[in-house]
């Protein structure tokens, strides 16, 4: 019986611990949500209502009109496949790049290894203010500038960098025997890449996908840079621009904001259970 309270005694320590913890978090998890909130709210708001009631009021119904307006003045069809389109395809291929890139680095052990990481880390902190011109005049030379393609290939690079920085340190931890038993069964160096080391490190591999695809939605002036079209435009581009006409009233600013950043949060949710085992694979790494 003593040993049973004591048990009781301390669970209930480790609880009442964690508590300002966990109210503490749920406070900050509320200060993130409220925004979202609060755009989504008025959103669906007249702007009759908002005029009179402000934005901290509920609607009396759901006004769709804000919505209506915006997806067929920017043709946010479009720009969604556009949005879409390019940041998945980056977001495969700099897993891809990234890839090939820590196996040569964290396994090959090439020579100048620091270096080239150091080079990586070097890629990531230029900003991109630094980086518009030359690729402007690098996409006029080679005859892509206003195509997807180029904003595709820029992006790939971009983020390719930060994944082979990331994979490196984690395929640098690699048990050898591992390869080392592959490679006494017969197989090559693509065989050990693709059937063991892909494997193992789909976890991580799927966090970079996760954060690629994000991070490649939210870009906003390198898009803006490099893709003049309309037709060629993204959903950031789009928000951007027609803001900066100021042909949009308060509702269907909320409502640009909402159809804008509602795509990777569906995007998000579908795949937070990669992107949770990815963390806690690399956590009990």
């Amino acid at each position: 019986m003593t040993a049973v309270r004591t048990e009781i005694r301390t669970r209930r320590r480790t609880a009442l611990g964690r508590s300002p913890v966990l109210v503490a978090l749920s406070i900050a998890a509320l200060f993130m949500v409220l925004p979202f909130l609060i755009v989504a709210v008025n959103a669906v708001k007249s702007p009759a209502e908002y005029s009179q009631h402000g934005p901290l009021s509920l609607p009396n119904g759901l006004y769709l009109d804000g919505l209506k307006d915006f997806w067929q003045r920017v043709d946010y069809g479009q720009k969604l496949l556009n949005s879409v389109l390019i940041s998945g395809s980056v977001a495969v291929l700099a897993a891809v790049l990234s890839v090939l890139n820590a196996y040569a680095i964290g396994i090959g052990r090439i020579k100048g290894r620091t270096w080239v990481l150091a080079f990586f880390v070097l890629a990531n902190v230029l900003p991109q203010e630094a980086l518009v011109y030359p690729l402007y005049y690098l996409s006029k030379q080679a005859g892509l500038y206003d195509t997807r393609l180029s904003v595709i290939i820029v992006f790939t690079v971009i983020q390719a960098a930060f994944g082979t920085y990331l994979l490196s340190s984690v395929l640098g931890q690699f048990p050898r025997e591992i390869i080392e038993a592959a490679r006494i069964d017969g197989a090559n160096k693509w065989q050990v890449l693709w059937r063991i080391v892909v494997p193992v490190s789909r976890p991580t591999i799927g966090v970079l996908l996760v954060f690629f695809f994000i991070w490649t939605w939210n870009e906003f002036l390198l898009p803006l840079v490099m893709l003049i079209s309309n037709d060629n435009q993204t959903v950031s581009v789009a928000l951007g621009v027609l803001q900066g006409q100021r042909l949009m009233d308060a509702t269907m600013t909320n409502a640009a904001a909402l159809l804008g950043v509602l795509p990777a949060i569906v995007f998000f949710l579908v795949f937070q259970r990669t992107l949770t085992r990815g963390i806690a694979v690399g956590a009990v790494k």
